[in-house]
């Protein structure tokens, strides 16, 4: 699962009796927790090819938030990087408390609109006359749900600042939960490549590893699939980079990775960014681009940070890497920060405060 269903997941368990709403429920595609709930979902349900096409749907998704409205509670806590927060009763009079843990504002609206739908992913036409339209639509419908929401919750500093920026509204800072108890019994005995997690997407900027790599004659493993990998093992060979792509693994094998791996690459910009937090709980240390959520997880001691996002650039930090020496016991006492316990405890004091905030706002106004 990725970090919003582990979100979720949590908030499950905290409330085991509470039902879950979404637009979209792939039944296996979450763990036994959330399945335990009871699911509602929205009419794209029931739509021709929705479980692996549901992208296509995108225009749509305002009017299944707006059809699927949680009512009759006191406390709704949205988990939201689309339309999830506009799932919540209208009106003043009945409104309950909603707890709204952002994962991103929606990305591809916003400022990741090229990576989804610019000119070089949909042609010049679709993307000018279809998707650009299409995105100032829903960033209208995005911001008018704003006001549904009484708390933010944001993922890092750094997408707090984006809610600020979008929407005008402060947010808590409360980072995702990571599993690093998965990862912290890993036995560290680290070899001679360097290791990237990551989809393999235009953003994530593998090729920036596969370059430095080739230019300090590294060898790179990379762990994941997408859309960019023939283009990638492409680059591969073009500039006689050593990179084994091995695809996806399970986390028993990444465990492995981690703890095999001198080091782990990561050249994006994440909104946190849970990968880097597993490599540190099994004592890997990190060479990362010193921008987004990573600043929320890395210190100078788990991690060599860059601020010119390019091969060159993390070509040098590596160099740097590799004169110097990260603590075992200081990345695993990092990692463990970001235990889910640690984010239940956060968790119940935000809600708790909410919930004292909200009761005096329902006495004050005779409600």
């Amino acid at each position: 699962m990725r970090g919003g269903e582990k979100v979720l997941e949590l908030i499950c368990r905290r409330f085991p009796d509470a039902p879950v709403w979404t637009l979209l429920h792939v039944p296996g595609s979450v763990s036994s927790t959330i399945e335990s709930h009871q699911i509602k979902t929205s009419v794209l349900q029931s739509l021709p090819f929705a479980s692996t096409k549901y992208r296509h749907y995108l225009p749509l998704f305002p009017l299944f938030a707006e059809l699927t409205k949680v009512r009759d509670f006191d406390v709704v806590i949205s988990s939201s990087h689309a339309v999830a927060k506009g799932m919540v009763k209208k009106g003043n009079d009945s409104r309950p408390l909603h707890i709204c843990y952002i994962h991103t504002p929606m990305r591809y609206i916003w400022d990741r609109f090229d990576d989804y739908f610019g000119a070089d992913k949909v042609g010049l036409f679709a993307s000018t006359c279809f998707f650009r339209p299409l995105a100032q639509m829903l960033q209208i419908y995005d911001r008018e749900t704003v006001d549904r929401v009484d708390v933010f919750i944001a993922n890092s500093r750094f997408v707090a600042d984006r809610v600020k920026r979008l929407y005008g509204r402060d947010a808590e800072v409360l980072p995702p939960p990571v599993d690093v108890q998965c990862f912290a019994a890993a036995q560290r005995s680290p070899e001679e490549w360097y290791l990237m997690v990551s989809a393999l997407a235009p953003y994530k900027h593998v090729d920036h590893a596969i370059r430095a790599c080739a230019m300090l004659g590294r060898e790179l493993r990379v762990v994941g699939s997408g859309p960019e990998e023939k283009e990638l093992k492409l680059l591969a060979r073009e500039v006689g980079a050593n990179v084994k792509f091995m695809g996806f693994v399970g986390d028993g094998d990444l465990v492995e990775y981690y703890s095999r791996a001198k080091g782990l690459l990561f050249p994006g910009v994440e909104d946190f960014g849970i990968v880097p937090v597993e490599a540190i709980a099994t004592g890997c240390p990190v060479v990362a681009f010193g921008k987004g959520g990573i600043l929320d997880s890395m210190t100078d001691e788990t991690a060599e940070l860059y601020f010119e996002q390019t091969a060159e650039g993390l070509r040098d930090a590596m160099i740097r890497f590799e004169k110097r020496s990260f603590p075992e016991h200081e990345l695993r006492s990092r990692a463990a920060r970001f235990a889910p316990e640690c984010f239940l405890h956060r968790f119940e004091q935000i809600l708790e405060r909410a919930l004292e905030d909200w009761r005096l706002r329902q006495r004050t106004s005779g409600v």
